[in-house]
């Protein structure tokens, strides 16, 4: 069977919904040596039912009991302050092609604990996502229906920067703190987070001098930060972090790496972050440009934001964004995935 045709095959299995599978499942596991919760959807041959959570209601099986799908993971490293159901439409795509999902919970930057957002947190995060995978190994109801030794990894924002890390990148606080020095005024978000923007007016020198002190003296160490999981066998990332890696390091990723972009960003604005990746990657695959996303385009559904919040602002979608091309979206994500991972 020539390539062209045994990949066309692939996608076509892995893209129809197994037979087994009635239902998206929804459990949680408890994190390895004190992490957070890990929330799994995954197949299921049990009927869906409304499930709420926060703001959202969601078709899934609690607790339902998993069947075999086709037999991979892909594990999703939620963005700064996230939680995981702001990726469930994503989660129940990639259920419905067969795919096991993973959301850790990662410590200090999350939705229940805003305590340690940035570089603390990204030095945790790839260890947090090889624990995660080593949990559902561990996890009598999932290890009869994963093999391991193939795992996909997808992030965006702050989980974008986790996803390149697992690619193979490496990073430092120092150029965290160095790009932040180069480019307060233009990438500001990016630097403080949802802290505060600047507004044209007299406090923005103000902000950007209070922001310029505290990043200084918490983010001058100039070690090398790495990761690698042989498991992890194909990454994407999603309006991610990345002003803060060594760009070579990124030049030739260890395994594929697919990249989704959002060109109305204003909170890592992508000159900065993945267009300056995808300039420096030889082997990176665009697998969906969109140019009227904003940042929050990753998230879906949406959060309800306060209208007026510094989160409606960098998160809402910007005017003239149509959210019916998400669907599209995450089916690309999806074949990325079988494509690299199966069988």
């Amino acid at each position: 069977m020539n390539k062209l045709l045994h990949h066309a095959l692939l996608l076509a299995l892995a893209l129809a919904a197994p037979i087994t599978r009635a239902g998206t499942g929804l459990t949680e596991l408890s994190g390895l040596q004190g992490d957070g919760p890990i929330t799994v959807f995954y197949p299921t041959g049990a009927p869906d039912q409304p499930v709420s959570r926060g703001p959202f209601t969601m078709q899934l099986a609690l607790d339902a009991a998993p069947v075999r799908g086709n037999g991979r993971l892909v594990v999703i490293s939620h963005g700064s302050g996230g939680s995981p159901w702001v990726h469930s439409d994503l989660a129940r795509t990639l259920v419905a092609a067969g795919f096991t999902v993973a959301l850790p919970q990662h410590r200090g930057d999350n939705y229940r604990d805003h305590s340690t957002p940035g570089p603390e947190s990204w030095k945790l995060r790839p260890l947090e996502v090889s624990r995660a995978i080593d949990a559902l190994g561990a996890d009598p109801r999932f290890s009869p229906v994963l093999a391991l030794d193939k795992v996909g990894v997808y992030g965006g924002s702050a989980g974008g920067h986790t996803a390149f890390s697992m690619a193979g990148g490496r990073w430092s606080p120092a150029l965290f703190r160095d790009h932040c020095e180069a480019h307060a005024a233009e990438d500001f978000s990016s630097c403080v987070g949802f802290l505060t923007r600047l507004r044209g007016n007299f406090l923005d020198g103000i902000k950007k001098a209070v922001a310029l002190f505290v990043i200084r003296q918490r983010f001058g160490d100039e070690t090398w930060q790495s990761h690698s999981d042989d498991r992890v066998r194909a990454v994407i990332a999603s309006v991610p972090f990345a002003a803060d890696f060594e760009m070579a390091s990124l030049a030739a990723p260890r395994v594929p790496l697919g990249l989704v972009i959002a060109r109305q960003d204003i909170n890592q604005v992508p000159r900065f972050h993945i267009e300056a990746v995808r300039a420096a990657c030889a082997t990176c695959e665009t697998v969906a440009d969109l140019p009227t996303a904003g940042h929050g385009a990753m998230l879906s559904p949406l959060p309800p934001f306060r209208p007026g919040s510094i989160e409606d602002e960098l998160l809402g979608d910007p005017p003239g964004f149509d959210r019916g091309v998400l669907g599209e979206v995450d089916r690309k994500i999806t074949s990325f995935f079988a494509r690299h991972l199966l069988p």
